[in-house]
């Protein structure tokens, strides 16, 4: 019996290398697509010195890499205190977009923004940020 066992473990151990190998892995020239569909100019920019009280708008612009059109589905600002706007049509290969953000700077200081944005692309959010330091 004890024979047994370890033939039948032997034989265990002997296939299991062929079967670790039959599994799908993650491909990552597809993750690589899924990325370089849209090509960002700058997904971080820095305002600098703004004045307190007057909005800014900050413009993130975008190319679509891909080989068909892209829709933004949705523009989150991380806060209330900025609104966003996006091009709302599909842009098609090889096409620029763009996505605006305002920022009502109402507070003395530095600030660090963010903006998510989602295309048809990816459900993953792209965060877009800006930062800057409000002088009164």
């Amino acid at each position: 019996m004890k024979k047994l066992k370890i033939t039948a473990l032997l034989a265990v151990l002997a296939f299991a290398p062929f079967y670790a190998n039959t599994f799908a892995v993650e491909n990552p020239s597809l993750v690589r697509i899924i990325a370089d569909a849209i090509k960002w100019k700058s997904e971080s920019i820095d305002v600098g010195n703004i004045p307190q009280g007057k909005p800014k708008l900050i413009r993130f612009e975008f190319t679509n890499t891909s080989s068909k059109p892209v829709v933004i589905e949705n523009v989150a600002p991380s806060c209330g205190c900025t609104t966003a706007d996006y091009t709302k049509t599909p842009i098609m290969p090889g096409k620029k977009g763009f996505v605006e953000a305002s920022f009502n700077a109402a507070a003395a200081g530095p600030f660090m923004k963010t903006v998510n944005v989602t295309t048809s692309e990816s459900k993953t959010p792209k965060t877009l940020s800006f930062k800057g330091v409000v002088v009164a």
